[in-house]
């Protein structure tokens, strides 16, 4: 079976692609590569994790015992785990790399196995690219779980309490213990549910986790933090208000949110908010970098602020390659991962959660009024995205024909700029937007949209619709 690195990692339907078998040689093919490609500084060392999967748990037994078995020192977590928590792992204790059994917000069916490098981050598109290129170069060494135990080989360890310590120092843990705010976390059944709980007990907030039970099936849904997972949250948040409602997606690496109310908010809404906080109430400077399916708010906020704005191609390993360059005040992703560079160089949905209600106890004002002068200082942004299936053969085709004859405007606006380097990203004069790209890794084409409108960006998903009949 011919096994490709997606965005983030290698995914894969459970039982079909995604066996033990097939775990194991990508175990081994990574172990090749970091065993050829040493990173000074760091140690023959490799911190495993997992999320709440159906027998995601055994998959990194298999996964450590591969390790093990090719003479490396793992530290393996005793229990499902936040994808950030084994990222500063990595980081912290000198490892060369880290593997996450996870599959982030993909339907249950799915896993997969994310790969980390020492820095604490993705790892890049060459790391995956090499690692691919070892598969089944050598057969499968592994060294039994209970043998690698005694000769302490692999070593079963809480990665956790070293990133809430972290994490508390982050943020203004002081200032939020004294807040009183009424949060709840929507949990979406991952791996994040109770780390609120846990990191504000004994404070004077009120924490309310919902859908926090270990279900392997997502109670029906996909763990993603989008409006059509929230019915549940919404119709409790309706009747019990809370300050705000923060939603991490199946690892918790990345975010979603609902205001107090049960009210939908947009990724996009969250990291503005969160660009705001650092820059006027914490008086940080840096680089803004957000993938290119981000807001044009952050644009115009960036120009308003005089904060130099990097846009990269979509993934988070993209903007984690600019957060090592330093000088970065926020990276952020429309799909809601936000990463802090005194941190780690990674999406960290529950670093996210802490820096909000920071801000909140910080300007002691409602949400939707921060909001509110938000879109008042910057205008409306409406954001739209569709998925319809197209063809993976036709993809290429598409690109050609929209590089070569872009539309010549969006609704009423003239076309002002087109970029390419990662699907075609139409820009208006008015700065209204459309973006057509293909999935890493199935057949499906996504449509992005911003406009000042709802009603708007519905004409400009339509429009993207119609352009993929050209072809």
């Amino acid at each position: 079976m011919n096994i490709k690195f997606g965005t983030d990692g290698w995914r894969a339907v459970i039982a079909e692609d995604f066996t033990f078998a097939n775990v194991a040689r990508v175990a081994q093919a990574t172990a090749d590569f970091w065993n050829v490609n040493p990173v000074a500084g760091t140690e023959k060392k490799v911190i495993v994790g997992y999320d709440r999967r159906f027998l995601s748990d055994e998959f990194a037994r298999c996964t450590a015992e591969v390790f093990a078995g090719n003479g490396f020192k793992v530290i393996l977590t005793p229990a499902p785990t936040p994808t950030p928590a084994v990222s500063f792992a990595v980081k912290q204790l000198r490892a060369v790399g880290g593997v996450m059994i996870t599959a982030s917000h993909n339907p249950p069916t799915f896993n997969g196995f994310k790969l980390k490098s020492y820095y604490g981050g993705s790892s890049d598109s060459e790391t995956c690219q090499a690692i691919e290129g070892w598969l089944d170069q050598n057969s499968v060494r592994r060294l039994k779980l209970a043998d690698a135990l005694q000769t302490r080989q692999i070593r079963v360890k809480d990665v956790r309490p070293a990133h809430y310590a972290a994490l508390k120092k982050l943020v203004d843990c002081k200032l939020i213990a004294k807040s009183t705010l009424r949060f709840a976390h929507d949990a979406l059944f991952g791996v994040g549910a109770g780390c609120f709980e846990q990191l504000l007990a004994g404070t004077t907030c009120k924490v309310t986790t919902l859908n926090g039970a270990h279900d392997p099936l997502f109670g029906g849904i996909n763990p993603e933090p989008i409006e059509k997972n929230y019915g549940r949250s919404q119709a409790y948040l309706r009747k019990h208000p809370h300050d705000l409602c923060l939603v991490t997606d199946g690892d918790a690496d990345r975010v979603g949110g609902m205001d107090g109310d049960g009210k939908y908010l947009t990724t996009h809404i969250l990291i503005c908010l969160l660009l705001r906080h650092l820059f006027v109430n914490r008086g940080l400077r840096g680089r803004m970098v957000k993938a290119l399916t981000t807001t044009a708010m952050l644009d115009k906020m960036c120009a308003a602020y005089g904060i130099e704005l990097v846009e990269t191609g979509v993934g988070f390993k993209y903007i984690c390659t600019e957060m090592l360059k330093g000088n970065v005040l926020l990276g952020a992703e429309e799909s809601g991962g936000i990463g802090f560079p005194r941190h780690i160089p990674e999406r960290d949905g529950i670093a996210a959660g802490l820096m909000l209600l920071e801000m909140l106890a910080v300007e002691r004002k409602p949400l939707n009024q921060l909001i509110a002068n938000l879109e008042k200082e910057f205008g409306p942004h409406r954001y739209g995205r569709i998925d319809p299936h197209f063809p993976l053969e036709k993809r290429d085709a598409l690109m050609n024909f929209l590089k070569g004859r872009p539309p010549e405007k969006l609704l009423r606006s003239p076309l002002a700029e087109v970029k390419s380097f990662d699907g075609m990203k139409f820009v208006a004069r008015d700065g209204s937007w459309l973006m057509l790209r293909g999935s890493g890794t199935e057949p499906i084409l996504r449509i992005y949209a911003e406009a000042k409108t709802d009603a708007d960006v519905r004409k400009l998903l339509h429009l993207g619709m119609q352009l993929t009949k050209r072809v």
